[in-house]
């Protein structure tokens, strides 16, 4: 199982040396969509380094309404609390379309990132990355329009996609924007009639990528490239 061969770039930028202290304890895991990889406010067990599928991370309110805050595809890991000195994180990760990866034990995470230069290295990177996603979504959340948000995060899960159908329902969406349902249809029927987009039950379809970056009116632009640069090009 040579690091060479991961998609992951985490994993795949590690040193032999290092690699070497991860290589028993990583377990291929199958990620099933709305498993639960990680409960707010609980002890982190594991870390996960998906190779395909996305991890939504959302934030809960008091009285149960959610917003997504950050996503997770191939080119990061979950819990970066952990990273971060904590045991638990204030939001919960589960998986929103279906993939695998790596399953990683906390004891043996956090021994080796303060011993392995290259995984310290590449984790700190990653939750660098991770937070500027955050503070952009927050932006565009108090900021921009619905359609503008959903192309934006249409966008996000592409790029961490192998082809162009994103299989979701429109509730699924309702949360991920932290918006009402009524309100994602519409903005979903926009961008299909302006041929964005083809949606069909549980399915969308991105037909012009290009569109949809114009449409965001820069809620998508140089900082969700950069971000998603510091992945692949490690």
């Amino acid at each position: 199982m040579p690091e060479s061969l991961f998609r992951n770039p985490v994993l795949k930028s590690l040193s032999p040396e290092d690699f070497a202290l991860l290589r028993p304890s990583l377990h291929r895991v199958e990620l099933d969509i709305k498993a639960q990889l990680l409960i707010a406010h609980q002890p982190i067990r594991n870390g996960y380094f998906p190779e395909r599928g996305i991890a939504s991370v959302v934030a809960t309110m008091t009285g149960g309404r959610q917003c997504e805050v950050g996503i997770i595809g191939y080119d990061g890991m979950t819990g970066i609390a952990l990273i971060l000195g904590q045991d638990s994180s204030s939001n919960e990760t589960y998986i929103q379309v279906a993939g695998n990866g790596w399953r990683l034990p906390v004891e043996i995470i956090r021994p080796a990132v303060a011993e392995s230069p290259s995984l310290r290295t590449s984790v700190l990177d990653y939750a660098h990355a991770f937070l500027v996603q955050s503070s952009r979504t927050a932006l565009v959340n108090g900021h921009s329009k619905i359609e503008e948000r959903l192309a934006r995060w249409l966008l996000m899960i592409h790029d961490r996609s192998d082809g162009d159908k994103i299989y979701l329902t429109h509730e699924f969406l309702a949360t991920m924007l932290g918006a009402r349902r009524p309100g994602v249809t519409t903005a979903l029927q926009m961008l299909e009639y302006r041929g964005l987009v083809r949606a069909k039950r549980g399915e969308v379809t991105i037909i012009d990528r290009v569109g949809l970056m114009e449409l965001t009116h820069g809620a998508y632009g140089e900082e969700e490239q950069r971000y998603f640069g510091l992945a692949t090009a490690a």
